[in-house]
Order: C-alpha cells, then sequence, then structure tokens
C-alpha cells in the first residue's frame, strides 16, 4: 500500500514538469528545398523558439534562434549570418538593443517603436536602430485579404513596400491571392528583394569609400572593401547600383555582365541609358568599362534600390515550421523574394487536452491518497475494537 501511495506522489509530481518541457522538432526541408530557396535569393530568418518567450528573455531566444538557423543553413547567398528577426509588439527599446547585439538588424514588422523605418513612401530610415520597426503598407498575400489596389497605390508611391504571409492557420492550409501575384509579376518599376538585403544595401549610405579612374579608354571603378566600414554595420555585401555619367560614351565590353531595365533582383551587371551608366558591383569587385572614347566622367552616386528601381518589395513569411507548405504556392513564381521567418515545430501543437491530463493525474492521485488514508484509519478503529480491555485498580495486600 505504501509503494501505491508513492506511487502516485511521484506522478501528481512529475506531471507539471513534463508539460512544461516542450519539445521540438526541425523543420527537414531545410536541408532539401531550402537550398534551392537559399541559391535563388530568398533568406531565412527567425521567428522564435519553442518553450522560449521573446518578452521574458529576448537575448536568450535570439541566441537559440540564430543557433538554430546557423546550423542548418545560410541565411542568404550573400551571408552565412541571419539579419533578420520577428519580434512581438511589446517589446522595450532595450530588448530591442539586446537582440541586436545577437547580430539581428531588421526586428519585424510593426513592433511598437517610436523610430521606424517605410511606413510611409516619407518614412526612409536614417538610423540602424529604425529597422527595428518595419511597416507593412502592402498588407497581406492571403486570399480574401489582400487589397491589390491598396499596394498597387503603395508601389507607385515609391520606398519600400513590405507584405505579410503565413501558410497554414491552425492546420489549414492558407490560400494565396493569385491575381494580386499576377500584377506584381507586370511591374517593372520594382525591386523585389528581402529584409536582410533591403537593410544591406540601405548600410552603404553609412559607411562607404570607392577608387576609380580612366586609363586610355578604360573605366576603372572599385568600392574599396574597408575594415572601418565592415566594422560601422552588420550587414551582408550585396551588389550596390552605382551611377556614372560617361558622356556621350558607350560601352564595349566589361567584366561585369549586361543587365536590362527588366532585371528586378539583385544581381552585379551593367546597362547604360544615353550618357549614363548604372552598374551593380559587390564591394572588393574591381571592373572595368571598355569605351569608345576616351571622356570626361563622373561618378554620380547611388540609386536608392537595386538598378535605379523607384519602389521595393518584401515578403515576410511568418512563422514558417514548415518551409514546403509556406512556399509551394510560389514555385512558379520565381520572381518573388522571400524572408522565411523559421521556428521549430512544437511537438505538442494540437495536444490541448495535455493540460486537463496534468490536472486529472493530481486530482486522481490527491483522491486515491484520501480513499487510502481513510482505510488506514477506519482498519486501525476496527483493530482497536477487537483489543481486549483491561481494567486497572488498587493491588489486594
Amino acid at each position: 500500500m505504501r509503494l501505491v501511495v508513492l506511487a502516485m506522489l511521484l506522478s501528481a509530481m512529475f506531471a507539471p514538469s513534463v508539460l512544461a518541457d516542450v519539445e521540438w522538432e526541425e523543420d527537414g526541408w531545410l536541408a532539401t528545398i531550402g537550398l534551392e530557396h537559399v541559391e535563388n535569393g530568398n533568406e531565412f530568418g527567425c521567428y522564435g523558439m519553442p518553450n522560449l518567450a521573446w518578452r521574458a528573455d529576448p537575448g536568450a531566444v535570439a541566441v537559440e534562434c540564430k543557433d538554430y538557423i546557423e546550423s542548418r543553413i545560410d541565411a542568404s547567398k550573400w551571408g552565412n549570418e541571419p539579419l533578420s528577426t520577428y519580434t512581438p509588439n511589446d517589446l522595450t527599446a532595450a530588448q530591442h538593443t539586446t537582440i541586436s547585439k545577437m547580430g539581428f538588424v531588421v526586428h519585424g514588422d510593426n513592433t511598437g517603436q517610436s523610430s521606424t523605418a517605410w511606413h510611409s513612401s516619407d518614412d526612409t530610415p536614417e538610423y540602424e536602430y529604425d529597422w527595428y520597426d518595419l511597416g507593412r503598407r502592402g498588407g497581406s498575400l492571403e486570399k480574401g485579404i489582400a487589397d491589390i489596389d491598396s499596394l498597387r497605390a503603395e508601389l507607385d508611391k515609391g520606398g519600400l513596400v513590405n507584405m505579410y504571409w503565413i501558410g497554414r492557420i491552425d492546420g489549414i492550409t492558407v490560400r494565396h491571392d493569385s491575381e494580386l501575384v499576377e500584377m506584381l509579376s507586370q511591374r517593372n518599376d520594382v525591386w523585389f528583394t528581402t529584409w536582410g538585403e533591403a537593410y544591406s544595401y540601405w548600410s552603404v549610405e553609412r559607411c562607404h569609400e570607392f577608387d576609380h579612374n580612366m586609363t586610355s579608354l578604360t573605366l576603372y571603378f572599385e568600392h574599396v572593401d574597408t575594415i572601418a566600414c565592415r566594422s560601422a554595420t552588420n550587414s551582408w555585401n550585396i551588389p550596390v547600383t552605382w551611377i556614372a555619367n560617361i558622356s556621350g560614351a558607350s560601352v564595349i565590353d566589361s567584366n561585369l555582365a549586361p543587365m536590362d531595365e527588366e532585371d528586378s533582383n539583385t544581381v552585379e551587371g551593367y546597362r547604360q541609358e544615353g550618357d549614363i551608366l548604372y552598374f551593380s558591383v559587390r564591394m572588393g569587385n574591381e571592373i572595368y568599362f571598355n569605351l569608345t572614347d576616351e571622356v570626361d566622367y563622373d561618378i554620380v552616386g547611388r540609386t536608392q534600390f537595386f538598378n535605379n528601381k523607384s519602389s521595393a518589395l518584401t515578403i515576410a513569411g511568418h512563422s514558417t515550421t514548415d518551409l514546403f507548405l509556406w512556399s509551394k504556392r510560389f514555385v512558379d513564381d520565381d520572381f518573388l523574394r522571400f524572408t522565411w521567418l523559421i521556428t521549430p515545430r512544437s511537438l505538442d501543437e494540437g495536444l490541448t487536452w495535455l493540460p486537463y491530463a496534468g490536472i486529472g493525474v493530481l486530482l486522481a492521485s490527491v483522491s486515491g491518497i484520501w480513499l487510502i488514508l481513510k482505510k488506514d484509519t477506519i482498519d486501525y478503529g476496527k483493530a482497536e475494537e477487537l483489543m481486549p480491555n483491561t481494567v486497572e485498580g488498587d493491588d489486594d495486600e
């Protein structure tokens, strides 16, 4: 009987700890189609980790999530380390600073901060912490929620337009708005990019150095890779579009590949429009252009967005627990770029009965112990009744 009581006590004692110990499993698709996503220009960022809460310890979530990504896949074709993460909308500025120290520079959309980036076409970021609260001007990709006219208007206004996507909600597959995607495919004025790419492009404004010279008919240019600029910002080395005025000359040859106005995804290359030469090049790559004439040229500067696009579009795939399910609808839409905010899948998802089971175990254990104690009390009383009564008196002398 004592063993029964001990077993009940142990079951009641360990039930809560088992329920609190949330297990998770990784997304196996990262090792397969995930590699294709990286090669195609998509980005992997962080959404969170089961059993860890952003509000309780954002630093711990950032560290664990970063390790989860880096130990399985590169964050981008441009860099191994993840730059982008989701955060809830009620973290303090100090908590966002803690997250940034873990290497995350873009902290999600509509996070409730006082400093913001791209909540409107005029909301151009000035400082790194502006990227802790990215706008969501483009709305959702979900059919029935997406607003094509509103999205078109925002793209026409210019700036970066961010959209939202989630592949499943409560086990139900979400349908995307195919008409909206078709509209986007017709736009040649949009840079389709990711959070990390957009930030890395912008960060060049914070620190850059370049060399150029003209020798005979050849123009040389290099965006210099300096230690100072590398340490100034945490970003990827992506192609940045520069502008040169070559005063009537034409490009005969270059070590860059030709591109045209239609190119809407980040690549290295060049194109010419009259006297203006647009060329996109990564830091540290020396390039040259063989020209028809030796001219007085001028390096005018950089374009706001890749290939002189007037607007940029990012799509964040929130809470991506299954890359295949989240991305399968866009296999044929290879011009789109996604920032997949990934998280492992919790093994207790859908097991909502577990807490009630734990309560049941606890109540059953307590009730069982009470019944056993009551039975012992009754048995003890019966045993006393069977014992002979002894009457004590004075000894006869």
